[in-house]
C-alpha cells in the first residue's frame, strides 16, 4: 500500500470510529430508556436488560452505521481541506480517481457489514429476543421471582416465594401484600402457580391459603377468609408476534412471499447498505471548503440529508406494505437515483474545480 494511501486510510478510519462510538453512546442511552421504561411495567423482566440491550442494538446498527460513515468521512474531508491538505494534494494530481482506492478500503467492508446486519443479524436479533421475552413471560424464575426473597412488583405489589419449581413455573409457600386505596390486603397460600388468558394476560393462581383484608391506618374493619383457591393479575407482558411476521421471518423466507408487508420487508433490509454507500459517495464533494470556511455547517448538511433519505425509506416502506406503490417498484425509486447522483458527484468533484478556474 502507498504511503499516500495508508495516510488517507487511517484518517477516514479514525473519523469513523469517534463518529461511531459518539453515535452508539446516544443510540445506547435511548435503547435502555426504553427498555427500563417496560421493565418499569413489568412487560420485560429485568433479568433481560443486558441481553435485550444487545439484541436491540444488532437491528439498529443498519440505521447508525449509514450515519457514522458519512459523518466521519465528512469530518476527515473537512479536516484535510482546513488544514490545505485536499489542495495540495490536488496540485500534484491526486483527485477523486487517486482517493477512491484508499476510501473503499473503509467503505466497501462497512457497507458489507450494514448489509450483513440487515439482512441476516438484524432478523436474528428480532427472532431471539421474542423468543427470550415469551420464554420469561412463562417462567417465574426469568421473571424475578426468586424463592426466599421479597420482591416488589410494578403494580405495588410485594410477593415473598419459599420456594419454585425447577421449570420456573409452580411456587410454594407464598405471601401476597398489596394495597388498594386505604385498604390493605394480605394474602398466604401453601401453593401457587402462573397462568395466562389471551395473548398478553397474566395471572397468578394461589392454592390452599388464607386472605385478611382490612384498613391500613385506623379502624377494626377485618374480614378474615380461608380459601382454597385465590387469583389475581400480573402485570401485562409485553407483545408477542405472530411467527409469520415478516419482521421475523428470515430474509430468504421473504424470497417467496407474495404478501404486500413481506415484500416491503425485503426492500427495507436492502436499502441501507445502498444508502451508506451513496451517503459515503456524496461525503467527498459536499465536503468541498476553502481553507478558512467553517466546516460544520457542511456537517449539517450532509446531516439532514440523511435524515430525509431515511425517512423516504420508512414512509416508501410503509406504502409498499400498505399497497399504496406497486411492489414491483420497491424502493429502487429512492436508492437507484440517490446512487447515480452520488456516484456523478463523486467523480465530477475535481474536474467542475478545474472548469471554473480555466473559465475564469
Amino acid at each position: 500500500m502507498a504511503k499516500l494511501d495508508r495516510y488517507l486510510f487511517r484518517e477516514f478510519t479514525q473519523s469513523f470510529l469517534a463518529t461511531l462510538i459518539v453515535l452508539l453512546v446516544v443510540s445506547l442511552g435511548g435503547v435502555m430508556a426504553d427498555l427500563l421504561g417496560n421493565i418499569a411495567e413489568g412487560r420485560i423482566p429485568a433479568s433481560l436488560l443486558i441481553s435485550q440491550m444487545g439484541l436491540q442494538l444488532l437491528n439498529y446498527l443498519p440505521v447508525i452505521l449509514p450515519l457514522a460513515l458519512m459523518l466521519g468521512l465528512l469530518l476527515a474531508f473537512a479536516r484535510l481541506y482546513r488544514d490545505s491538505e485536499m489542495p495540495v494534494l490536488t496540485g500534484i494530481g491526486v483527485g477523486p480517481g487517486r482517493i477512491l482506492k484508499p476510501f473503499l478500503m473503509l467503505v466497501v467492508p462497512v457497507v458489507v457489514l450494514i448489509g450483513a446486519l440487515s439482512l441476516w443479524l438484524g432478523p436474528w436479533a428480532d427472532r431471539t429476543s421474542e423468543r427470550m421475552i415469551e420464554h420469561a413471560n412463562r417462567s417465574l424464575v426469568v421473571a424475578g421471582l426468586d424463592a426466599g426473597r421479597f420482591t416488589m412488583l410494578p403494580n405495588g405489589s410485594v410477593i415473598y416465594i419459599g420456594g419454585i419449581s425447577a421449570d420456573g413455573t409452580k411456587l410454594q409457600r407464598v405471601f401476597v401484600q398489596r394495597q388498594e386505596g386505604d385498604r390493605l390486603d394480605v394474602v398466604t397460600a401453601r401453593t401457587g402457580e402462573m397462568f395466562f388468558e389471551g395473548q398478553r394476560d397474566r395471572y397468578m393462581r394461589l392454592n390452599e391459603g388464607f386472605r385478611v383484608e382490612g384498613p391500613l391506618d385506623k379502624g377494626r374493619d377485618f374480614n378474615l377468609m380461608r380459601f382454597a383457591s385465590n387469583e389475581f393479575a400480573l402485570p401485562d407482558r409485553a407483545d408477542v408476534r405472530a411467527e409469520t411476521d415478516p419482521e421475523l421471518l428470515p430474509t430468504l423466507a421473504l424470497l417467496g412471499d407474495k404478501r404486500a408487508d413481506a415484500n416491503a420487508q425485503l426492500h427495507y433490509r436492502l436499502t441501507p447498505p445502498l444508502l451508506a454507500l451513496a451517503f459515503a459517495l456524496i461525503a467527498l464533494p459536499l465536503a468541498r471548503s476553502s481553507p478558512r470556511q467553517a466546516r460544520y455547517g457542511r456537517i449539517m448538511l450532509g446531516f439532514l440529508a440523511y435524515l430525509v433519505g431515511t425517512n423516504l425509506m420508512y414512509i416508501g416502506t410503509q406504502a409498499l406494505s400498505e399497497g399504496k406503490v406497486p411492489g414491483v417498484l420497491g424502493l429502487w425509486w429512492l436508492t437507484l437515483p440517490l446512487l447515480a447522483f452520488a456516484l456523478w458527484a463523486y467523480l465530477r468533484d475535481g474536474r467542475m474545480a478545474r472548469s471554473r478556474m480555466k473559465a475564469s
